[in-house]
Order: C-alpha cells, then sequence, then structure tokens
C-alpha cells in the first residue's frame, strides 16, 4: 500500500477502536514513522514513540528493586509508558533490536503487560521496522512475535508524497521536479551515504529554501538533476501575469519538464479566488485534460494547509469546462 492508503487503514483501526497490534514494514526514509505521527495527531489521541533499537531490556522492562521486608524484587517501570488516557505506542525500529529486547517487546504486544507494567485498554501497540532487502542492519522476528501482529507493507509512492509535500510547505520547485522524474522519490543507492527518499527530499526542500544545495540530503546524482531542472524555470511562462488574469495570451510550454514546473507552480502559489481562478481558467484553455487533473490535484493539496478550500470549491462549481471535465474523469473512474 502507499503512505495515504496506510494513513487511512491506520486512522479506520483508532476509529473503530481495534487495537490489534500492527507492524509497518517498509524501506527507510519513506514515511512509516510519520504517517504514525499524522494519525495520532488527526485523531487528537498521544502518541508514546520508542526507537526499540536505542533501548536496553531494563529500559523497557523496568529496574528490580530490593522489597527488603518481603525478601523480594520489585520491578519499577519506566515513566515513559502511558498510564492512562488514550494514544498509540509506537515500537519504533523493532527488527533493528537485539533478540533480548525483541523478547521484552513481545511481552508488551502478547499480553500488553511487561514486569509490574499493564498498558491501559484505551491504547493501540503499533511497531514499524525495515526489511533485509533494504540493506538496513535487523535481526530476525520471532515467529511467535510475527504472528500476533498484522503486517502493513508500504511503499514510495508519488502522489501521497506530493499530498504531504504540498500541505507540509515543501518548496514547490523539489515537488515539480519530482512530479517530472517520480522514479527519484526514492532511490536507495548503498554506496553513498546520501541518496534520494522522501524523507530526504523533506530536507532538501529545507536546504533549498534556505539556500543551500541539496546534495547533502539526496546525494550527488540527484542534487545534479535537480540543479539541471532548475534550469527549467529560466524559461517559465509568467506565472504573476497567469495569476492575475492577464495571462490570456501566454502559451502552454512544449516541454514536459517546464509543463510540470508551471502546474505545481501555480497551484502552489494561488490562494484566494480570483488567482485560483485564472489559473484553473489558464491551464483549461490552454493545455489537456490531464494537466488539469494535476492542478486540480495539487490545489487540493495545498488548500488545506492555506485555507482556500471553499475558494477551490467555488471555483470549481462556477467553471463549465471544469465542471464537464470533472465529469467525465469521475465517469472514466467509476466504469474502470
Amino acid at each position: 500500500m502507499n503512505p495515504r492508503q496506510l494513513q487511512n487503514f491506520l486512522s479506520t483501526l483508532v476509529s473503530q477502536n481495534l487495537r490489534q497490534s500492527v507492524m509497518i514494514w517498509g524501506a527507510p526514509g519513506i514515511g512509516k514513522s510519520q504517517t504514525v505521527a499524522e494519525v495520532a495527531r488527526a485523531a487528537k489521541i498521544e502518541l508514546v514513540d520508542l526507537r526499540l533499537s536505542q533501548l536496553a531490556p531494563t529500559d523497557l522492562r523496568g529496574l528490580p528493586v530490593a522489597d527488603h521486608t518481603n525478601r523480594t524484587a520489585r520491578w519499577y517501570p519506566p515513566e515513559f509508558l502511558p498510564r492512562a488516557g488514550h494514544g498509540i505506542l509506537f515500537l519504533d525500529e523493532l527488527n533493528m533490536a537485539p533478540p533480548a529486547m525483541q523478547g521484552i517487546a513481545q511481552q508488551l504486544v502478547l499480553d500488553r503487560e511487561v514486569g509490574s507494567y499493564k498498558l491501559p485498554d484505551g491504547w493501540h501497540v503499533w511497531a514499524a521496522g525495515n526489511r533485509i532487502e533494504d540493506g538496513a542492519s535487523v535481526f530476525q522476528m520471532p515467529s511467535a512475535l510475527q504472528n500476533r501482529f498484522i503486517h502493513l507493507t508500504v511503499e514510495p509512492h508519488f502522489d501521497s508524497f506530493r499530498h504531504w509535500a504540498l500541505s507540509h510547505g515543501v518548496h514547490e520547485r523539489i515537488v515539480a521536479f519530482l512530479a517530472f522524474r517520480p522514479q527519484l522519490l526514492h532511490k536507495r543507492d548503498a554506496m553513498q551515504a546520501a541518496w534520494p527518499s522522501p524523507r530526504a527530499w523533506a530536507v532538501a526542500g529545507a536546504l533549498y529554501q534556505a539556500g543551500l544545495s541539496v546534495e547533502p540530503a539526496v546525494g550527488k546524482g540527484a542534487a545534479g538533476e535537480f540543479s539541471a531542472y532548475e534550469r527549467v524555470y529560466a524559461s517559465l511562462p509568467d506565472l504573476d501575469a497567469i495569476l492575475a488574469g492577464t495571462g490570456k495570451s501566454i502559451p502552454f510550454p512544449e516541454s514536459p519538464d517546464a509543463r510540470y514546473a508551471t502546474v505545481i507552480g501555480l497551484a502552489t502559489r494561488s490562494k484566494d479566488h480570483k488567482s485560483v481562478k485564472s489559473a484553473l481558467e489558464w491551464i483549461v484553455a490552454k493545455s489537456d485534460p490531464e494537466w488539469t487533473q494535476l492542478f486540480i490535484h495539487a490545489k487540493l493539496d495545498t488548500a488545506t494547509a492555506d485555507n482556500s478550500l471553499g475558494t477551490l470549491a467555488a471555483t470549481l462549481a462556477a467553471n463549465p469546462k471544469v465542471k464537464k471535465f470533472l465529469e467525465s474523469y469521475r465517469k472514466l473512474v467509476h466504469e474502470q
């Protein structure tokens, strides 16, 4: 499944109060931890994120403290484990933890308790880890532990990344480049320390915004292609004129790379009714339906973040050509 499907699946578990333990598999940097955090934030519940590979068994089981009166040892559980309320206990990097640590985690997953600690009823236990084929240093998960999880595998997916990136302020040029070269969204290179992934591109966006090279985040090859794509922006049509409604004589770019940059740029920069209306009318008049579709999808991604969802809906409803396009698109999807 892709990250958006994963988020919908996990959100349903929370909304339906299904406390089945979940194991999320996927490559590094694909957004597993981020998705879990988004689910907790949307549901307004707590999130306790534990990186098991960084803990020792006593960190989770607790410390034995002598009870001199009864001549026994009592286990004092760690303070970071939840005591009440509702939330998600997230055991990240589960299979990077050594067998002894996984054995302690197994008690928590199987029995919802460990030592003298018992997990409150309102909490979900979810975990995540990388696969052997991802080149991660992982340990074999015990079969008894495997069998108590439902297993979800998440794969890189540009549309999911675009939705997240545009709604979280990742620079439009990063998003436009990946729309043109989606193969570079996630491309592991075992010979390089830095390589492109959704997480790396989010960092690259921050570096770019600060005027720095993106190479330390995504590696030399991807950074070189991005730099070449940067030159495309010098040939873009006047986006400000289009947004102002004075771009009727401006033609749609010929090259695919410039088209992606133009459409993503207009979707990102149009925020009020006039600019959204002008951008949409220009794209509908100048381009094929696939570019109208990309604009609408990208604009929906930004609309929640910039509070223009109502503006977009009103603009779509008021444009006869767009309404006809949407009806045709809806019919096509239904038939498939």
